[in-house]
């Protein structure tokens, strides 16, 4: 009976997925299958709870075999994170025909993605002392102290790591091992040999204008050749979000949420807070919030069902250029920094706030302002290099919990609605470098306002 029953879910998963498959061949828009699948996956992973609950055998087979597309999918997306960052800083220089804005738009770009994360912190930091979770405690099962015993093996890794060592592990030693992702800094040390193999095309083009017009062409190419890859793979989005999306509604422990409601609450009104920042930055630039809501909201959604900063890069970048006008040069610096520096939501929001929650516990005055303006710090500081990956949050929150000298426990004791905070907090960073790259396409005049204006510049992935 259990494996009909099997049969039966797998049966309408695929269907579902058919359908998908129809609206594409119909040229229905990249948006509206988006939603489409989104809601889809919410539906139907919602049924599976409540018909057979999260531990079932029935909807856990289902769902691991339904993993291949969902998490297929966003391993297609990380697959081209390296490359694509990669030919996408280069090409910056590349192409860039005033090379006197790199240092303008690589400037204005981590001054963005650092400022609105210490801001972040900060909103972090009152959200939870508004809804009075400083110093409360919560309730450590089986699950929690088999998180904590792991967490306190994973900060061996950071624990006796200073900040300017962490600073030092961002050069990247063997280029190759970091192409491959084999640190946890392995994107932000990408970005930086990228940058110095751009610096170095400008000193050749200065000098050997015919040897660097070869290489030009050459990056021209990879580039092209990259992001018709990204086109093939953005296609999947519908298949990916309906698999991941039916995912989190099935598996998710309602109960475990419920228990932690007020710490959701929290959370989500501190992010919701930081998209208002992100709004307001965009008004600063006469860009319209609700224009920017609605040509994002694809590519925040996707953020939102994978839980991936890295793997919504793609999109990210198309986004920037085909729907808001944003300079080539400009979107990809904005994309790249923003899978591993100044992540709003994984390394501002959260750290601050189980820094802020836990600390009354050892004694600490979380009203003062020695404290608040030294978790800030260590807040932005720490931003540098966290993945863009799930776990990123985990790892920012050990580094200043650590670097505090505050009790990591907290981290465990909140693994239960984990997922469900980090959909928002993925969402909240993808935006946070989408903005950064408007902002400064706008402050630099690069800004294509008739592509922004225009209704029908979308993301399609016909």
């Amino acid at each position: 009976m259990t494996t009909l029953l099997i049969v039966l879910i797998l049966a309408v998963f695929v269907a579902a997925l058919y359908v998908f498959y129809r609206m594409q061949q119909k040229h229905v828009k990249f948006s509206t299958r988006v939603f489409t699948a989104l809601f889809a996956g919410i539906v139907f992973g919602g049924l599976l709870q409540l018909i057979f609950g999260t531990k079932d055998t029935v909807v856990t087979t289902s769902l691991e075999w339904m993993g291949i597309v969902g998490n297929g999918y966003v391993a297609f997306l990380q697959m081209l994170v390296m490359p694509l960052v990669f030919v996408s800083i280069v090409g910056a220089f590349t192409r860039m025909k005033e090379s006197s804005k790199l240092g303008k738009i690589s400037f204005s770009v981590l001054a963005i993605l650092l400022s609105t994360t210490a801001v972040a912190a900060l909103i972090g930091i009152g959200s939870t002392m508004l809804f009075g979770l400083d110093g409360a405690s919560f309730t450590e099962g089986a699950a929690e102290t088999a998180r904590i015993a792991e967490l306190a093996e994973r900060q061996t890794q950071v624990q006796d790591l200073s900040i300017p060592e962490q600073i030092l592990s961002f050069i990247p030693k063997n280029v190759f091992a970091d192409l491959a992702g084999t640190r946890s800094t392995s994107t932000i040390a990408v970005v930086i040999f990228a940058a110095f193999v751009g610096v170095a095309y400008l000193g050749v083009k200065r000098k050997a204008p015919k040897e660097a017009q070869t290489f030009a062409d050459l990056m021209d190419s990879l580039y092209k050749i990259v992001m018709r890859i990204v086109t093939l793979v953005l296609r999947l989005t519908p298949y990916g979000v309906f698999a991941l999306m039916t995912n989190v509604l099935a598996s998710s422990d309602f109960d475990a949420i419920l228990n932690l409601a007020k710490f959701v609450l929290a959370s989500y009104a501190a992010l919701i807070v930081v998209m208002l920042v992100h709004l307001l930055l965009l008004a600063g630039v006469k860009v319209s919030p609700v224009t920017y809501l609605k040509k994002a909201l694809p590519t925040l959604s996707f953020a939102f069902t994978s839980r991936s900063s890295a793997g919504t890069m793609p999109l990210n970048i198309e986004t920037q250029t085909k729907a808001f006008g944003v300079d080539d040069a400009t979107a990809n610096f904005a994309a790249s920094f923003g899978i591993s520096i100044g992540q709003n939501g994984c390394a501002g929001v959260y750290p601050a706030m189980l820094a802020t929650i836990v600390a009354p516990t050892v004694g600490v005055n979380v009203f003062s302002w020695e404290f608040i303006l030294m978790l800030v710090a260590v807040v932005t500081i720490s931003s540098f290099g966290v993945a863009g990956v799930g776990g990123g949050a985990t790892f920012a929150s050990l580094i200043v919990l650590g670097s505090m000298n505050l009790p990591i426990a907290i981290v465990g004791l909140v693994i239960s609605v984990e997922p469900l905070i980090d959909m928002a907090r993925t969402a909240i960073n993808v935006s946070d470098s989408m903005v950064a790259g408007i902002v400064t396409s706008a402050r630099l005049n690069d800004l294509d306002r008739d592509v922004l204006h225009d209704p029908a510049a979308v993301i399609d992935a016909q």
